[in-house]
């Protein structure tokens, strides 16, 4: 039966209606619902021989495609969440990354760590060779070579070997400049977790300027950079790259509430600017001291500075002076009036200066201090019963 003419262009035009409906819906994506670091002990070494076999390259057969469907076209890559050419940028790095294999008196393991020149020397994590009495370096084409401890740096999980690399094998890495990297920049890292060598992960820098405190000594380690590449006993000492291809930090830790050494999803690296400041000293075996100005202390807020009975709203109230410290000997005052009302005592100094540049927080004064050295005399800024004065600090080495 043949529809009348005046029936044909309504139900032509619902059917459009419906069809742009339903693509519509099926267009529509569905979104996303909503402890102490631990060091990453380096994985067990397993009795199975370590072989020398070059890694075959693994080809893959392209999709076929029908003629009569079109080739859907990728959706654009953000740079913000993925790196360019990854596959290429790996191949290009890996050279630069080395298996590490570190017998004691009793046990061994495996760990990373990564070339820094021609002339063999190698940056780990000092808990990845430790009291070990045997070091074999295995580099990227399967080369073995016998290596050694040059210095270490306990304080920041650090150490320097030397290895026998031929050197037409040694492939440095590039180091970037860790203090200008941002949250939510694409990151890579190379090493080898469970003894699985060479393996990559990526992911984002997922914060920055953290501290981590599993490490010897009591003092955290300043200005750690957070990720979410995922990183496992093995991945110790190896490092993580930008975008660039360059090294910005040295993996050294996991946070995981449980207690256990396994990625849960937040991973730790020891910053770049930090490394190379102590590599000069690791590899002339010197003794590396930090320094510490010897106090305790909260950044104040509105909230803080009412409860600590203080006049200044912003800086850092000292809630505790250790004994016989650069603060204690500078003259520097601890809260020690209970009021009975607030979480905090009263009568404690602020500091609000360092050597001339504001304080907001005690974050930002542990790092200045961090980045001086010991025996430097430094002046504060200092708020005591509401007048400003200012007191002269000369650091001392933290105990450890």
């Amino acid at each position: 039966m043949r529809l009348k003419s005046w029936l044909v262009a309504p139900l032509f035009g619902a059917v459009i209606v419906v069809s742009m409906a339903l693509g519509a819906f099926l267009a529509t994506s569905i979104g996303d619902d909503e402890p102490a670091p631990v060091a990453i002990a380096p994985v067990a070494e397993t009795p199975t021989p370590v072989a020398a076999t070059p890694t075959a390259t693994a080809t893959t057969q392209p999709p076929v495609v029908l003629e009569e469907t079109p080739a859907p076209t990728p959706p654009a890559t953000s740079a913000s969440t993925a790196i360019h050419n990854l596959p290429d940028m790996v191949e290009r790095v890996a050279p630069s990354v080395v298996q590490i294999r570190a017998r004691g008196q009793t046990l061994g393991g495996v760990g990373s760590g990564v070339v820094i020149d021609q002339s063999g020397h190698i940056v780990t994590n000092d808990h990845v060779v430790r009291g070990a009495v045997t070091i074999v370096v295995e580099l990227y084409d399967g080369t073995l070579v016998a290596a050694e401890v040059l210095g270490s740096d306990p304080s920041n999980d650090l150490a320097v070997l030397r290895a026998n690399i031929p050197a037409d094998l040694a492939v440095p890495a590039v180091f970037g400049d860790s203090d200008i990297v941002r949250v939510g920049e694409p990151v890579f890292a190379i090493g080898n977790p469970f003894d699985l060598d060479f393996t990559v992960t990526s992911g984002i820098v997922s914060g920055i300027d953290r501290e981590a405190h599993q490490h010897r000594g009591g003092r955290p380690v300043r200005g750690v950079i957070q990720t979410d590449a995922a990183v496992n006993p093995g991945n110790s000492g190896g490092p993580l790259f930008n975008s660039a291809g360059e090294v910005i930090g040295i993996t050294t830790a996991v946070e995981n509430p449980a207690g256990q050494s396994f990625f849960i999803g937040i991973g730790y690296a020891v910053p770049s600017n930090t490394v190379l400041r102590y590599i000069p000293e690791m590899i002339a075996g010197a003794e590396i001291t930090h320094a510490q100005l010897g106090i305790a202390g909260v950044t104040l807020s509105a909230l803080t500075a009412a409860d600590a009975g203080v006049d200044a709203e912003r800086g850092v109230y000292i809630t505790n002076v250790v004994a016989g410290s650069a603060a204690d000997r500078a003259g520097l005052v601890a809260a020690s009036q209970p009021d009975g009302q607030g979480d905090l005592d009263q009568g404690g100094d602020v500091i609000t200066g360092f050597e001339g540049v504001e304080i907001l927080t005690m974050g930002q004064l542990s790092r200045l201090i961090d980045d001086r050295n010991v025996g430097d005399e430094v002046t504060l800024t200092v708020v005591r019963d509401g007048q400003v004065i200012e007191l002269t600090a000369v650091l001392r080495m933290w105990p450890g």
